[in-house]
Order: structure tokens, then sequence, then C-alpha cells
């Protein structure tokens, strides 16, 4: 069985990029357009990874993380924020949420890849 990654973007192009890159290596993707979407879509299925960005309109990436981090069935499930962002305030306070990793945009597809079978298998 495939492993589940939510995917978490405001931008289309990026969500589109992203689920190419891990669909072609074998994942099955969720897609979600912003953090309060995304807790829509963590309905208590499996997911083996999330991907997020931080700046989104509704519930940014770092607010997700945090909520991801307080719900039993996730609390362990990592999450790799993708951002345009790499200031340290920022990095620290996805850390502080509980982000497991951090990807500066624009992202190389083995980097990806690299970074998701680490973290998902």
């Amino acid at each position: 069985m495939a492993k589940r990654i939510l995917v978490v973007d405001d931008s289309a192009a990026v969500r589109q990029s992203v689920s190419y890159v891990l669909d072609q290596a074998g994942y099955e993707i969720v897609q979600a357009v912003d953090g309060a979407d995304a807790l829509t879509k963590l309905d208590g299925s499996t997911f083996h990874l999330v991907i997020t960005d931080v700046n989104m309109p509704n519930m940014d990436g770092i607010t997700l993380t945090g909520k991801i981090r307080t719900h039993d069935t996730y609390k362990l499930v990592p999450v790799v924020v993708l951002t345009t962002e790499s200031q340290n305030d920022k990095m620290s306070a996805g850390k502080e949420a509980g982000a497991t990793g951090w990807i500066v945009k624009p992202f190389n597809s083995e980097k990806l890849l690299q970074v998701v079978k680490r973290l998902a298998g």
C-alpha cells in the first residue's frame, strides 16, 4: 500500500509540482489549500507525512503544525515545512510548533524525495 502524504499550499502550482514528484515516486497524495482545509482532510485516516507551506490564508502552516501535534492520531506524523521563508525566527517558530523538517522553495525534486523517503519511508 502506498504511503499517504498531505500536501498543504495555497498555490495550486506548488501543490501540483510537489504532488507530481511524489506521485511519480509511488506516494498517494491528498491536497489541501490551507491549514483549515488540511484539518478537514485529517479525518482520522492514515497519513505518513504532512508537507505544508507557512504563509497561507485562513490558517498558516505553523498554526497547522501545532494543531497536528495536539491530535492523538497525528502527533507523531512528520511535518515538513516547504516555504520561501528562510529566516531563523520562522524556522524556530516552526520547530517550536513541532515541525520535523524545513525545505526552502524553490525546491529541488531530488532533495524533496530524499527528505520524504527519510521521513515517510
